[in-house]
């Protein structure tokens, strides 16, 4: 395959011609990536774990996709089927709805050569419990707790798997946090054999992986590259591409250099100007995929300036949602304000805020702060974060807010907002399962406020926001059986929570890959998943 690359010049010496003929002459480069190799150019400085366990990421989430099976997963050529059987071939539900039993499938087999049992998935699903890390409470939600995993989480032989639940759920928002990153199931052998001091081998699985996917990781340099190579063992067909090479690269115009030098197949972080760059460019192409991400910032509720429902009011007002979408977001974000992103079940459009100074100014004068206040602003390093947080920066401070935008990796971003200790943070958010309580118990779920409770995964927790009714009306529509009376109570919910919650919600991804033409299958994971490595083929 040929790519486009910049042409180079070459002087041909008198030597090899007569005088006559010598010139400079511009040659096309050939360059391109091997066939069985797929080498992306992306934006990787969050990954902080490969543990499934612990791993809470988003290009974590894709390495953990390739690397880790689950009991159910996704189809990547059909993510709108839902969860479908993996690990497990079938699952039974028992009469009151509070037991299901799964059947492992036979054939599975981790990267070390050991048979994949029911014994490594109950040792995988109760060491996330035990260890307690961020992505717990997908579990824990279903009254899974250290204390009681021996008894509700077993496996009576090696083809059998029994969840014993605390009550009835729906069965597809069980499943559905099952597919979940932290449902990826690990050679219990390998890790217990590599364990530090009781930590259940968290510490090793942070630059190793035990899985049975397609793929297992040969090395990971963090802030710069990771590497996966084909797991000989995996089940599956095997993949066209037999090693993935993912590398940092932090700016949208380098990623677009080296795509149009064939040295990457695809880039997954460019820019408006350089995706309308790149759709001249013959032999690239670029896709665009309705992605689940949305776009936020939130208010520490422990800054008591920022907990006066009027200035959250006053600052929403005061957002350019629209002069951000159409100039530096054109093409990859939409205008969107509520917790669920479209194509979830309940989703809905209402845009109750539009860029309003004068409003917002009315409204922070109500609440009692006509002068204003200086407040700091955490913002991962990412173009178009930092753009954004500008924006946010230019147009708060017309009605008298000033920002202080303190830029970070987003490992430290992550670690200041997860301790609590922001005032304003400016992220973004991807669901982890495709049900609607995965953005519902994030965003308007909190039942313990307090510093030791350490619900690092609650959005509403990681903001100090103690929201004691919104929380119970959350259990209570995740338990409802009838489908659409389920859909309205999220309607309901989403529709409060954007008048007195400290998220201003602003936009939903639509993500914009470039990449060379001959490349097919690309799935970066719609709205419910991650990346999908082993259906590519170029």
């Amino acid at each position: 395959m040929t790519r486009h690359t910049p042409s180079r010049t070459m002087l041909i010496g008198a030597a090899l011609l007569t005088a006559a003929l010598l010139s400079s002459t511009a040659l096309t480069a050939q360059a391109e990536t091997p066939p069985n190799m797929l080498v992306i150019a992306q934006r990787i400085d969050d990954i902080k774990t490969m543990d499934p366990a612990e791993s809470f990421e988003f290009s974590g989430a894709d390495i953990s996709r390739n690397v880790y099976e689950s009991l159910v997963d996704f189809d990547p050529m059909d993510l709108d089927a839902g969860f479908q059987p993996a690990l497990a071939e079938s699952w039974e539900v028992s009469e009151d709805g509070t037991q299901i039993t799964f059947t492992m499938a036979d054939g599975h087999v981790f990267a070390s050569g050991n048979p994949v049992t029911a014994k490594d998935a109950e040792f995988s699903l109760r060491r996330a419990v035990l260890l307690n890390k961020t992505p717990s409470f997908i579990l824990t939600q279903f009254g899974f707790t250290p204390e009681n995993v021996e008894e509700t989480i077993v496996a009576p032989d090696e083809k059998t798997l029994v969840l014993k639940l605390d009550k009835a759920y729906a069965v597809s928002f069980v499943l559905n946090c099952l597919a979940a990153t932290i449902g990826g199931i690990v050679d219990m052998e390998t890790v217990m054999a590599n364990e530090v001091d009781g930590d259940m081998g968290n510490a090793w699985l942070r630059d190793n992986t035990a899985g049975s996917g397609p793929y297992k990781l040969a090395s990971w340099k963090p802030d710069e590259s990771y590497t996966l190579d084909l797991n000989p063992e995996y089940a599956g067909d095997a993949p066209a591409m037999k090693r993935v090479i993912v590398q940092h690269i932090q700016e949208s115009a380098t990623q677009r250099l080296q795509l149009e030098r064939g040295d990457v197949d695809i880039a997954r972080n460019l820019s408006p100007e350089d995706v309308a760059g790149l759709e001249e460019v013959d032999s690239v192409k670029v896709v665009d995929e309705l992605r689940g991400r949305l776009m936020y910032w939130s208010a520490n509720q422990k800054n008591e300036m920022l907990s006066n429902p009027k200035v959250l009011e006053a600052m929403k007002f005061a957002t350019d949602y629209t002069g951000m979408q159409d100039s530096f977001l054109k093409g990859q974000y939409i205008n969107h304000q509520a917790f669920l992103p479209k194509t979830f079940m309940g989703a809905i459009d209402d845009l109750p805020y539009s860029f309003d100074i004068e409003k917002a100014k009315a409204l922070l004068e109500e609440a009692g702060y006509p002068e204003g206040f200086d407040i700091t602003i955490n913002v991962r390093d990412a173009q178009e974060r930092i753009d954004i947080g500008q924006s946010l920066q230019n147009t708060w401070g017309q009605i008298g807010i000033n920002v202080e935008m303190i830029v970070g990796t987003g490992a430290q971003t992550l670690d200041t907002y997860r301790a609590r200790e922001h005032d304003i943070y400016l992220g973004a958010w991807g669901p982890d399962y495709p049900d609607p309580n995965t953005n519902a118990g994030t965003f308007a779920y909190n039942p313990d406020n307090s510093d030791e409770a350490g619900a690092t995964g609650l959005l509403a927790w990681r903001n100090a926001w103690a929201l004691p009714d919104m929380s119970n009306e959350t259990l209570a529509a995740v338990v409802e059986q009838d489908s659409e009376k389920r859909a309205e109570m999220y309607r309901e919910l989403q529709r409060e929570h954007m008048k007195v919650s400290p998220f201003g919600i602003m936009f939903q991804q639509i993500e914009q890959n470039a990449m060379q033409d001959g490349v097919e299958h690309f799935v970066a994971g719609g709205a419910t998943t991650a990346v999908s490595y082993w259906v590519v083929t170029k």
